[in-house]
């Protein structure tokens, strides 16, 4: 793989004007070669060195395991150090000046002060939401017998909040009027950190069926349920336990080759995971941030066809303005390699889905303004 180091400057068609506003529709495809290319490939810049800090979730580990390899190998000076610690230690390790850049399951939050505490932190500038990876949100179950399990959203809201305890209750029948299902217990499984995953599948709990909760990072107590640490932790206990159910996303459900789900959209259709049925979703997310803030609004009810509607994008959150010198020149260069045509492509086999063109055009125009 052969790419800048240090990105050179972006040339976007004229459409990319768009990205200073505050809201936009992107109901573009996703073919990422339609975007504006990031950079030339030049190979590495052999003057790049240092040490990039970084901290988040635990959703996009693997996306940045990988992107990290191929930069370290392009850029033997730098080291990209991140720990999947969870979006909301990963948030406050930004705001507390310990990490360049967090990855993050959600946006910056209003109601938490997060916005202006991470403006705080850049004290020269603002800090952005820039999205980078769709992470499509698996529901993983382990009931032996029972393939090509179907869910509605009300069934799935009843069963985290421990309303629907066996699995052959009604509900779950009235999904899957074909399967036999047994009546084993149902072990539901959820996050004990606190989460962006847990953020994004209660904001679509809270939009789609019955749950009383506000949407929240934090599990809710009063759902009860087992709590897991960490996305790996979800899918091993998953894994190892008979009648379980939990939600994690696409990458780790492959990686430990989970059963997942098959989820009913806003239409009622039942539609099985895969990234392209993912991007369908994320293709008419709209932007409500302001400028380079590229928080995006995702239409958990979506009624498209072919549309599988939980899913989550993970943002990067740093400094347009107000990192060191050398922070800015590694960040700029590393978000840079991972918003770019190979970057991004390097996702499809890790479980995760590209970028849309839409998005992804005005996330290079948000990097190449980190100074």
């Amino acid at each position: 793989m052969k790419y800048a180091g240090r990105l050179a400057a972006v040339t976007l068609v004229g459409a990319l004007s768009l990205a200073a506003c505050g809201t936009d529709n992107n109901t573009a495809g996703t073919d990422t070669a339609k975007a504006p290319a990031s950079a030339s490939s030049a190979g590495s810049d052999a003057g790049l060195s240092g040490t990039i800090n970084a901290a988040g979730s635990s959703a996009q580990a693997n996306a940045i395991d990988e992107w990290k390899k191929n930069f370290q190998q392009a850029n033997s000076g730098v080291s990209v150090n991140y720990q999947p610690s969870g979006s909301g230690a990963g948030v406050q390790a930004f705001i507390q000046g310990t990490v360049a850049f967090a990855g993050s399951d959600s946006a910056l939050k209003d109601d938490k002060g997060e916005p202006a505490q991470a403006d705080a932190r850049c004290k020269t500038g603002k800090a952005i939401n820039i999205p980078m990876v769709t992470g499509p949100v698996a529901v993983v179950y382990n009931l032996p017998g029972v393939e090509g399990l179907q869910l509605s959203p009300k069934t799935i809201g009843g069963i985290f909040n421990s309303k629907i305890t066996k699995w052959d209750d009604a509900a779950i029948k009235a999904d899957n009027p074909d399967a036999k299902l047994p009546s084993t217990p149902i072990q539901a499984f959820h996050r004990s950190d606190e989460s962006g995953t847990s953020d994004n599948f209660t904001k679509f709990l809270a939009k789609t069926a019955d749950w009383p909760y506000e949407p929240a990072k934090a599990w809710p107590a009063e759902a009860k349920g087992q709590g897991a640490k960490g996305s790996d932790n979800i899918a091993q206990s998953v894994k190892s336990t008979a009648g379980a159910i939990s939600y994690v996303e696409l990458s780790y459900a492959e990686n430990s080759s989970l059963a997942k789900a098959k989820v009913a959209n806003g239409s009622g259709e039942f539609v099985e995971l895969t990234p392209e049925s993912a991007a369908k979703t994320v293709e008419a997310a709209e932007v409500t941030g302001q400028g380079n803030d590229l928080k995006l609004s995702i239409d958990y009810a979506t009624k498209a066809a072919g549309a599988y509607p939980i899913v989550l994008v993970t943002y990067e959150i740093t400094c347009e303005k107000g990192l060191t010198p050398e922070e800015a020149k590694l960040v700029k260069s590393f978000l840079g390699y991972t918003a770019s045509d190979e970057g991004q492509q390097a996702l499809t086999g890790l479980g995760y889905a590209p970028l849309p063109a839409t998005v992804l055009a005005k996330v290079r125009t948000a990097v190449e303004a980190i100074s």
